[in-house]
């Protein structure tokens, strides 16, 4: 993120964070509504399947799984009221430039619609490469809506979104800056921090990365040197994306479509966005695309799946800034012999948000959680995996922005063989982390720890 735009949002920030909403996060107790259920729900193309369908289809994918998996389905349901999605693939996708190839890829090979949502869409090389994919597509006869946030693309010249609806492509700015660009909707402190792309209603991709060529470089994954003799410059931003086949494509077309709908942008040129969709694959999902107005639904899944851990934690964070329930829940899950560790930013583009999950390192470490810190890379990554079968992907940071004020999306995969490959991803960012020791902490200099208690106060209304 260049300084330009930090400078600007730590502006809008500022101006905002006097008058940010008073809304709270959840709590555990009140989690687990209606009445109990012994099968999660799973839909499909044709609506949701009988109990006794799903739990065959479930026992089947679920072969290998503990029964835990399912009790956990359960609970997280009860907790968002979200069914489960059954027959997709979902391929994981390490780093910036993998993700790139595979979504310009897709890009090029679409024939109906592009649906491209993204917080920055930033004007440089890689920007510019993926305008000239969508305007050629568009000059093709392929139908392209692009959708970008207003703080987020601050810094991105107007020309650059001009020259994309000179080429015909449909551009909405969510939530300008300017209040006169949505006279008496004006929501600054509400951003589009989601990232999506789907491709003719069939392939859908998601995660933490923008379009920017700050992931244009490989990150230390698949890099036989260790973090010490990597040179900052040789690495992009560690961040982590997913792509989706099949059913659930539509919830994350859904999640599109009603975004624009909501920001009065007109109505989407006619054309089928939800085309019918087969199973072709056996990983089951569930999208939680949350907004301001919506219950926290990826702060309460977060929540229950942590509080029903068994074996470990494995979480991977960008920006770390928890309340007091994740705090007690990951020190409760490790004082019952859970195996939990946290990787987190080393390197940081937002240095205050770093201290203030740095603020609470010491309570965790004396509670029994591991906290390693990745090196080199600035680390961009919103990921987690538990017990090795239930995985979130996605574009929310664990604090109170993402959950209460902004529109996000994570997709939760709940399967032992995506889990095994999250878990390969996590030893990944360990081989190049360094682990903090209470000992080590409780001796930093004074000057670290004001830092730390003054930055905590973000936590507040960052």
């Amino acid at each position: 993120m260049n300084n330009k735009r930090v400078a600007a949002w730590i502006a809008v920030l500022a101006l905002v964070g006097v008058v940010a909403s008073c809304k709270s996060l959840p709590g555990a107790d009140t989690m687990a509504t209606g009445a109990p259920q012994a099968v999660p729900t799973v839909a499909t193309q044709k609506g949701e399947l009988k109990e006794q369908q799903a739990a065959a289809l479930l026992k089947r994918r679920w072969a290998r799984a503990s029964p835990d998996l399912k009790a956990l389905a359960v609970l997280e349901e009860q907790a968002t009221s979200v069914p489960l999605i059954a027959g997709n693939k979902v391929s994981l996708l390490f780093d910036g430039p993998a993700t790139m190839r595979a979504m310009m890829e897709a890009a090029r090979g679409a024939t109906s619609s592009i649906n491209l949502e993204t917080y920055i869409f930033d004007h440089d090389e890689i920007g510019m490469q993926f305008a000239d994919i969508l305007i050629a597509r568009r000059q093709a006869g392929v139908v392209v809506n692009v959708m970008v946030d207003g703080v987020g693309t601050v810094a991105t010249p107007r020309e650059f979104f001009d020259k994309l609806r000179a080429g015909g492509i449909n551009v909405l700015v969510f939530n300008p800056v300017d209040p006169t660009k949505r006279p008496g909707k004006w929501a600054v402190n509400n951003r589009d921090h989601r990232k999506i792309m789907v491709v003719d209603g069939k392939v859908a991709f998601t995660g933490g990365i923008n379009i920017s060529s700050t992931y244009a470089n490989s990150s230390l994954f698949r890099s036989k040197k260790k973090a010490s003799k990597v040179n900052e410059d040789e690495v992009g931003w560690r961040d982590t994306h997913i792509k989706i086949e099949g059913p659930a494509v539509a919830a994350l077309q859904w999640a599109f479509v009603d975004n624009w709908v909501h920001q009065d942008a007109g109505e989407l040129p006619q054309i089928d966005y939800f085309p019918h969709l087969t199973p072709v694959g056996d990983k089951v999902v569930r999208v939680l695309a949350t907004s301001p107005d919506r219950d926290s639904e990826i702060y309460k899944s977060l929540v229950v799946a942590i509080n029903e851990a068994k074996k470990s934690i494995h979480l991977t964070a960008a920006y770390f800034v928890p309340d007091r329930q994740i705090v007690d829940g990951l020190i409760a899950a490790a004082r019952r012999g859970v195996d939990v560790q946290l990787v987190l930013p080393g390197v940081s583009d937002h240095s205050f948000i770093k201290s203030a999950g740095e603020s609470f390192y010491a309570e965790l470490l004396e509670g029994g959680v591991r906290i390693h810190q990745l090196q080199v890379a600035v680390l961009h990554a919103k990921t987690t995996v538990i017990d090795g079968m239930w995985s979130s992907i996605g574009s929310a940071n664990i604090d109170r922005r993402s959950f209460i004020h902004n529109y996000e999306v994570n997709v939760v995969v709940l399967d032992p063989a995506f889990g095994k490959d999250m878990e390969a991803a996590f030893r990944e960012d360990l081989r190049h982390s360094k682990e903090v020791t209470l000992d080590a902490w409780k001796h930093r200099p004074w000057m670290d720890r004001v830092r730390e208690a003054m930055s905590r106060l973000t936590e507040y209304w960052i």
